[in-house]
């Protein structure tokens, strides 16, 4: 009887090796024949698996995007009962990859993100990743806003889009030394503790 071959266990097994690849050298430094060998399979394998390179680029970018979605929902999960905004801060801080264990999930990150601005490919595949990490961060913040009493409402869909830049822009400036870790954290709580707060009078001019 033929052996039966686990075909989502070696694309994720491929993607694996695609990562690690592209922590090393960057995505330029990703070949199909060193796929194949981190990945241990033959480069028959990896052709079987994915038609092309950009194909294959595609889907190790939706890998490391589930990971990191997963980890978001495993972390609202696992407290329940927090309140929205505290779910809204545990989100943004997942998905900026600020500790130290995210390191290198941050440097593959920043490599597709780079690459994704020359492949169309890649960069259809980060819109649907950033539309859907969009629409979430508008409704935690949406939920989180009806408990405050602000003179001006909140748009949950305009701050879901800067906590979304935000997120990016800090796990850029970690990575390259500009911000230590906690710097990058106490930027984040300053402008999540910013949203609640009730703004106050505006000065006029003379």
């Amino acid at each position: 009887m033929p052996r039966q071959v686990d075909h989502v266990g070696r694309r994720r097994l491929i993607a694996e090796a695609v990562c690690r690849l592209a922590d090393e050298r960057g995505l330029e430094g990703v070949t199909l024949r060193d796929v194949a060998t981190r990945a241990q399979v033959s480069m028959g394998a990896v052709q079987r698996c994915f038609r092309t390179k950009e194909e294959m680029l595609v889907f190790a970018l939706e890998h490391v995007g589930e990971r990191i979605s997963e980890r978001v929902r495993a972390r609202l999960v696992r407290s329940p009962a927090q309140s929205a905004g505290t779910a809204l801060g545990h989100a943004v801080t997942e998905v900026s990859l600020l500790g130290e264990e995210h390191r290198a999930e941050a440097r593959v990150w920043l490599a597709f993100v780079a690459q994704a601005a020359v492949s169309e490919a890649l960069a259809g595949a980060l819109r649907s990743n950033y539309a859907a990490l969009h629409e979430a961060f508008t409704r935690l913040v949406s939920e989180a806003g009806e408990g405050t009493d602000r003179a001006v409402p909140l748009d949950p869909r305009r701050e879901a889009r800067a906590l979304l830049a935000l997120a990016d822009g800090l796990t850029t400036h970690v990575l390259v030394g500009h911000l230590t870790p906690q710097e990058a954290q106490d930027v984040l709580h300053t402008h999540l503790t910013g949203l609640w707060e009730q703004p106050g009078p505006t000065s006029s001019r003379p």
